[in-house]
């Protein structure tokens, strides 16, 4: 590939885009947008002749075999079915959700009014046939969590962490079995 000063240029391992202004043998010395400038080697820089923002996502395939590809394969629906009038019940057991004032609370205070509602939601839940729960316990050392584990094994539910993309790493989603009675 041949880069000449004036090119517009991307680094392939990097976030960087610019314009080339000088070539040292294999050296390419290139200015960013912001007024940076930055050395690589040639082999590290890509030639841009569209800004990426230019292209639309289907509208540039001129390609006859891949339009055919796409129009005899459709895309295929999931078979994860998500029911959308699903309620879940979502509840916060950080202790500064729970009590206003920490003052004169101790850390198996803290635990245990954090357990008591978990345990409460838990029957609540039970009681109005709610199937989901999701408990928000965050991470910290994972105490809240090892216990609010132990708690749940002594109901009729199945319990795992909650979806990382929503909640992170600190939440445990519960579903809890319902009688059809």
């Amino acid at each position: 590939m041949c880069i000449e000063i004036g090119h517009k240029v991307a680094v392939l391992d990097d976030i960087l885009k610019g314009k080339v202004i000088n070539i040292i043998g294999d050296e390419v010395t290139i200015e960013t947008t912001d007024g940076m400038i930055f050395n690589f080697n040639s082999s590290e820089l890509v030639h841009i002749e569209i800004e990426q923002h230019e292209l639309s996502k289907f509208s540039d395939i001129n390609n006859s075999l891949l339009k055919d590809k796409l129009s005899q394969n459709p895309p295929k629906k999931s078979l994860f079915k998500k029911n959308k009038k699903e309620v879940v019940f979502e509840v916060d057991l950080h202790i500064n959700k729970l009590t206003k004032s920490i003052k004169n609370m101790d850390n198996y205070d803290m635990l245990h009014l954090q357990l008591d509602t978990a345990k409460n939601k838990i029957e609540f839940a039970i009681s109005k046939k709610i199937s989901k729960i999701v408990f928000i316990h965050g991470i910290g050392e994972g105490v809240l969590k090892s216990e609010l584990h132990r708690l749940l094994k002594k109901y009729p539910i199945k319990f795992y962490d909650a979806s990382y993309k929503k909640y992170g790493l600190g939440a445990t989603e519960v579903y809890v079995f319902q009688n059809s009675n």
